[in-house]
């Protein structure tokens, strides 16, 4: 049990969800609007695992940053679940809304990103979706260094690997973009032996704050990875960060 309040966040529609833990254990979870509003607050977590890419590099190498690279092979088929982060400003290219369409930022975001990587490499559908959120994280921490020593990347199926005996798991939390319910109630399974109760996790709450059953469990994977990193104990991808040119940490813990 930690002696501080931790939070673990994933990204959700309209904002993100939290699954808050106090020094006593006591669990909660909720919505927020932006991340600042989670640090800023009275009662603010001091170690918060989020589930988005923190640290962007200039240039990217083949399949992405180190931490991409050294869990992937961890993950068995889950691996595709990691995705290559392109560079700051391919990810920046994809919210110039002086743009208006967002297949023609998609495709200029494409370009940056094939011309700042080697070999040459366009971005994801699913990578592009949540440049925005990325850049709300990059934003908060160049503007504010100090948070990142509280605000950690994590990656959910990394946690939940660890979380299962360093064993990848064999069932997907989601198929065709929809929930999967073996893959869910799997992780379920795992987050209740980790003390995270059927009521903060289940399908009812998760439509009662209005997001995705994957999403509340992601967050609460992430949580778990809150407090191994508050206890010294969670695994880092590389174990000493790699640093992007704003001296921002890059690195997957679990």
């Amino acid at each position: 049990m930690s002696a501080v309040r931790l939070a673990g966040v994933d990204g959700c529609k309209g904002g993100w969800v939290a699954v808050v833990v106090e020094p006593g254990g006591v669990m909660s979870v909720e919505r927020v609007g932006r991340l600042a509003d989670l640090v800023d607050r009275p009662d603010a977590p001091q170690i918060i695992a989020v589930d988005m890419p923190i640290g962007l590099p200039e240039r990217v190498g083949p399949n992405g940053r180190a931490p991409e690279r050294l869990v992937r092979p961890r993950l068995g088929m889950r691996q595709s679940s990691v995705f290559s982060m392109p560079s700051r400003a391919a990810v920046y290219a994809a919210l110039d809304m002086s743009i208006a369409d967002e297949a023609e930022r998609y495709r200029h975001a494409c370009s940056v990103a094939r011309a700042s990587s080697e070999p040459p490499r366009a971005v994801s559908k699913q990578a592009f979706h949540i440049f925005g959120k990325i850049a709300e994280i990059d934003r908060l921490l160049r503007g504010r260094p100090d948070l990142a020593r509280r605000i950690h990347e994590c990656h959910p199926e990394v946690s939940f690997w660890a979380m299962n005996g360093e064993t990848p798991l064999d069932i997907a939390k989601k198929v065709k973009n929809a929930p999967n319910k073996p893959g869910l109630a799997l992780r379920r399974r795992l987050l209740a032996t980790q003390g995270f109760e059927a009521g903060l996790t289940s399908p009812a709450r998760a439509r009662e704050l209005g997001v995705g059953e994957d999403d509340l469990v992601d967050a609460c994977a992430a949580a778990w990875t809150a407090g191994r990193i508050a206890q010294g104990r969670a695994i880092g991808f590389p174990a000493i960060p790699d640093r992007d040119g704003e001296d921002l940490p890059i690195q997957i813990q679990a």
